[in-house]
């Protein structure tokens, strides 16, 4: 089938009105949808319209043999339009001449049913449309709803964050507070000197707790009260912590007071230090603006520790004072003898409380010999000084009837298996006789003397020691006689000269070899210059755990 053509010429309204009404039959009889007929009849009739405002115009309508209908028209404002014909158009194709007036009507007429069928598919449209807008509407409202529910389970899932990272925050805080207190606690005991505690608290403090730190002991009379604040006095008076703040603190455990004059712009924590009694006030001066409430109790408990080290500190020292008061009341004046120089020393513990162990004496006996005695009791403190003070004691009775250094050892080991059997002691005995050419020494288990001959040669005596006193063991001590010129000098110690921590013993009594071989024969002719010359190589550090006793014998020709 080949396409027909035919062009028509618009040159008034009612030939555009015919035009129009013969394309609305031909349109209708190919079965073009009424929908799409009234769109294409209303844009071509729209088209004929501007094309008759600007002269005449001609249309040409040709359908295709595909079953489409194209339709244009010339003018001004060309234009071409296709419309998609389900049924064949039928030819040939008629005139719009042809068409006279009572079927132009019926095709007016007709136009009316394609605008119903236009206006009833609106209409139907126009319902969709409000359903889908109400379904749209209902939607809307669903998604508001889940959008709030999901802003308010995001709220909540923000406070919760919010609440694990505080919780987290308070963990870590707690957790670096409790291990600042074991740190600080374990550096607060670790002393016991009260100088060294005071000297360690603002170093724990500041400035990460305390921009500064004041601590007022109140028995301290080179610190009186007039220039503290008054919050530090309170503190002192009442045992109560107190903060001193122009605006109230509400610390735990604290008292509120006004600024203090002394630190108007930045609050003060006064905190009392004692256990049993206040010993006096620890002042702390915020490192900002504020005190935190947890980093006060924890200030609060380095108050309390501290006080608990002060107050150890403190009935340490009293301790030691009367023990080293003890053990220098007990130690002997030595004996002015012919043919014998002496000179002894005695050196308290630099720390610890290894006071009250060691001793010396010397004393003539019935026979006008002499007995030159060291000795070392194990454990320190009173008791060991008591117990040295019996042994010294039992020692110059046993002396007294008669007896040798290796008899009087033996009794002093009965004495004290019996007597004190949890307590030992390391003893030397040597017994100087005018005219004899050598000294008796006996031992027990104390470490071996010291000569130097009068050539200046040294030599430990390793003559085998009994064993220490007090042993649970019967046992019977022996005496050596150790060959000594005159002009030579035998050294009796303790292990405290000898021994540290750091070296054994034997490192110690070489070094006491060489500090007396060094002596010069000037430092032997004043036995006390002697005794500080050997003590200052063995105690060039200074710091020493336990006690030291020295007892220097010279051998003379008168």
């Amino acid at each position: 089938m080949t396409a027909a053509s035919d062009t028509w010429t618009i040159a008034s309204a009612a030939d555009a009105a015919r035009a129009r009404a013969l394309l609305a039959r031909l349109t209708a009889d190919a079965g073009v949808p009424s929908l799409d007929r009234a769109r294409f009849l209303t844009a071509l009739g729209v088209r004929l319209r501007r094309c008759l405002d600007a002269g005449r115009t001609e249309l040409t309508l040709t359908a295709r043999a595909d079953g489409q209908l194209e339709i244009s028209l010339t003018g001004t404002e060309p234009w071409r339009h296709t419309l998609v014909c389900p049924s064949p158009v039928a030819g040939p194709l008629p005139d719009p001449a042809d068409l006279d007036d009572a079927r132009l009507a019926e095709a007016l007429l007709a136009t009316d049913e394609d605008a119903a069928a236009v206006l009833a598919s609106l209409e139907e449209t126009e319902e969709l449309v409000r359903f889908h807008l109400e379904e749209l509407h209902q939607t809307n409202q669903g998604v508001l709803a889940l959008h709030g529910e999901l802003e308010a389970a995001a709220v909540a899932q923000r406070e919760l964050l919010d609440a694990e990272r505080a919780a987290r925050a308070e963990a870590e805080n707690a957790r670096r507070l409790l291990t600042f207190l074991a740190n600080a606690s374990a550096a607060l005991n670790a002393s016991l000197d009260h100088e060294d505690i005071l000297r360690r608290i603002p170093e724990l403090l500041v400035p990460e707790f305390a921009r500064q730190v004041d601590i007022w002991l109140v028995d301290d009379e080179r610190t009186p009260p007039g220039g503290r604040a008054a919050a530090t006095v309170t503190a002192a008076r009442t045992g109560r912590p107190q903060h001193a703040g122009s605006h109230p603190g509400e610390l735990p455990g604290v008292d509120d007071l006004p600024a203090s004059a002394l630190s108007p712009d930045r609050p003060l924590l006064c905190l009392p230090l004692g256990a049993r009694t206040v010993q006096g006030v620890l002042t702390l001066a915020a490192p900002g603006d504020r005190f935190d409430p947890d980093t006060t109790v924890m200030l609060l408990e380095v108050a309390r520790r501290a006080g608990i080290a002060l107050d150890n500190a403190r009935q340490y020292e009293q301790h030691r004072d009367v023990a080293e008061a003890l053990q220098r009341a007990q130690l002997t004046d030595l004996p002015t003898t012919p043919g014998l120089a002496l000179a002894a020393r005695y050196l308290p513990a630099t720390h610890g409380l290894n006071i009250g162990g060691d001793w010396y004496d010397a004393f003539p006996q019935p026979d006008g010999s002499v007995l030159a005695v060291i000795g070392d009791v194990t454990g320190h403190g009173l008791r060991a000084a008591v117990i040295m003070g019996q042994l010294r004691t039992a020692l110059r009775a046993y002396a007294v009837e008669g007896n040798g250094p290796a008899r009087i050892l033996t009794l002093l080991h009965r004495m004290l298996r019996h007597q004190q059997p949890e307590l030992y002691a390391t003893c030397a005995i040597a017994r100087f006789t005018p005219g004899a050419p050598g000294v008796v020494l006996a031992a027990a288990g104390h470490p071996p003397a010291l000569t130097r001959g009068p050539g200046g040669e040294v030599r430990v005596l390793e003559a085998k020691p009994g064993i220490m006193l007090g042993v649970p063991v019967p046992y019977e001590y022996e005496e050596h006689i150790v060959e000594l010129p005159v002009g030579s000098t035998l050294a009796l110690y303790t292990d405290g000269l000898v021994e540290r921590r750091s070296a054994g013993i034997d490192a110690g009594i070489d070094r006491l070899a060489q500090a007396m071989e060094a002596l010069g024969a000037a430092d032997l002719e004043d036995l006390d210059t002697a005794a500080d010359s050997l003590l200052k190589p063995m105690l060039h550090d200074s710091e020493h755990d336990d006690d030291i006793c020295l007892l220097l014998c010279r051998t003379t020709t008168s």
